[in-house]
This record gives C-alpha cells, structure tokens and sequence, in this order.
C-alpha cells in the first residue's frame, strides 16, 4: 500500500513540474512549437483547459495554470491525509 501512495506522490509530483515547465516555456518564443515543447502541450493543455474555461485571463496575464498548480498539489496532501489516515 506504501508503494501506491508513493507512486501516485510521484507520478502528481512528475505532472505538476512539467505544468510549470510548459508555463515557462511560454516566455520563450518557439519553445512551445518544439518536439519537446508539443509533447508537454498533450500532456498539460487537456488539465489546463479545465481551468481556462472558468478563470477568464486578467488582460495578458492567464492565472488558471497557478491555479490548476494549487489544485494539483491540494489533490497530493488531500491524498496522503487519506491514505495516512487509512494505513495508521
């Protein structure tokens, strides 16, 4: 049971760097039409457009990935708290 909640720990820690990865590669210009930058777009975009939906963008400034950030690492304590409680 340990083994599951620490892949699962990892696979959300895994997810939320490459959302602040492709947040970042924003900044530069061409990084996103990359091999690499396309990659982390199919991964990100589908999770990112959940938010974007409902945060509308400040005039240039797009908050939904800080919060789709939050809500990822909300998720991961909300896990641990769960299975802790259950395992102890």
């Amino acid at each position: 049971m340990y083994q599951l909640l620490y892949f699962l720990q990892l696979a959300l820690s895994i997810y939320s760097w490459a959302l602040i990865i492709y947040i970042l590669m924003s900044w530069f210009p061409g990084a996103r039409e990359s091999s690499f930058g396309e990659m982390l777009g199919r991964i990100c975009e589908p999770y990112l457009e959940i938010f974007r939906r409902f945060i509308p963008p400040l005039g240039m400034i797009d908050i939904s990935p800080i919060v789709a950030i939050i809500v990822l690492s909300l998720a991961r304590t909300g896990l641990v708290s769960f299975f802790q409680m259950f395992l102890l």
